[in-house]
């Protein structure tokens, strides 16, 4: 249930609601400023509870709605309908994740692999427009014999190339154990598809304040997905991004997942939650990877997580959807002339013609 303060209503006041609504009902109350109007969350079992009672508490109250889907925080309708955005600090600026801002490029190898390679990725990335580097220091695999990851000596890699380079880094955290320590190091924290619904960590995410990239579970349905979401913003964590990187398909031939585009139009009617696509677990082959970026853009993503490693042939991990710099830079040149189109690109990025 959410209580829609009229615009220009004094704090006090809106403190007066709140008090009044906890002391009266047990409810917890949660300010969510918007843009226009300020919006009262109520958390809580409000089931039973009287929409026009809560109505009367104050004339400054100019509606009281129920919110129907079973997760509350991370539902459109809990910001009134209003666009949500999540605001991360890199070493050199504030980037910006929503639909109302230009698209986020986040690049790098699936794996860190060494210092010199990741730091030398970073500043190619960086060139060609990216914001954030991303780059597996644990990394999940399906068979116990794939390489891992380089685990504490790859976070310091990291925190080395985001020094080097003023990237953000995104890594991802498997283990609730690791949490606190990548969060020294990464500006966002990325919980990957295969624990999308380990709920010990969900809540361990929620309970710190960097932000979490969400990435889809490869058979989660959209509702699964949003849900899982509404565990770190219960945690307390509001600041969550979604990632589409493919579902999984009974034809796996010729992709190894299948990139589900039609979820970014779905998802901007259900949240407020800024869209992530992934085309390069999405896809599994590089070749592949330009267009669907492309489309991406072109359904209203406001960000794209691209594989980039200098050699793709000797990557330890995902070489096959790897692009390298060269292509990654060629890339964004195409991007922008889609990006600049629907004035989702930063202005000073020139398309080459």
């Amino acid at each position: 249930m959410i209580v829609v303060v009229k615009s220009g209503t004094a704090l006090p006041e809106i403190n007066r609601i709140c008090e009044e609504v906890s002391g009266t009902w047990g409810i917890t109350p949660e300010i969510v400023p918007g843009k226009h109007k300020v919006i009262i969350g109520l958390i809580g079992d409000t089931a039973n509870l009287d929409p026009f009672r809560i109505q009367e508490i104050s004339p400054s109250i100019e509606q009281v709605l129920k919110i129907e889907k079973t997760y509350k925080r991370a539902s459109r309708e809990y910001r009134h309908g209003q666009a949500g955005e999540v605001v991360v600090r890199t070493p050199n600026e504030l980037v910006h994740f929503g639909e109302h801002h230009p698209v986020v490029l986040i690049a790098g190898p699936c794996a860190v692999e060494s210092e010199a390679a990741i730091v030398a990725t970073a500043k190619r990335i960086k060139a060609a427009g990216a914001k954030f580097l991303r780059g597996g220091a644990y990394k999940p695999r399906t068979s116990p014999y794939s390489f891992q990851g380089h685990g504490e000596s790859a976070l310091e890699m990291l925190a080395i190339a985001r020094q080097e380079s003023g990237l953000g880094i995104i890594t991802e955290v498997m283990d609730t154990a690791d949490v606190s320590r990548i969060a020294q190091v990464a500006d966002i924290l990325q919980v990957g598809a295969r624990n999308m619904q380990n709920f010990a960590l969900l809540k361990k995410v929620g309970a710190q304040d960097k932000p979490v990239m969400l990435k889809r579970g490869p058979s989660a349905t959209i509702d699964e997905w949003l849900m899982a979401a509404e565990y770190i913003l219960a945690g307390g964590n509001p600041n969550v991004i979604l990632c589409e990187r493919g579902i999984r398909s009974f034809d796996r031939q010729y992709t190894r997942n299948m990139l589900d585009l039609s979820a970014v139009p779905v998802l901007r009617s259900l949240t407020h939650l800024p869209i992530t696509i992934d085309p390069s677990h999405g896809t599994g082959k590089s070749e592949l990877v330009p267009m669907m970026a492309k489309g991406a853009i072109a359904v209203g993503a406001d960000a794209l997580m691209i594989e980039v490693h200098p050699n793709p042939a000797k990557a330890l991990s995902d070489g096959p959807q790897s692009l390298t710099p060269e292509q990654f830079e060629q890339l964004t040149t195409e991007l922008a002339a889609i990006g600049q189109t629907l004035n989702r690109w930063p202005k000073q990025t020139a398309v080459l013609v």
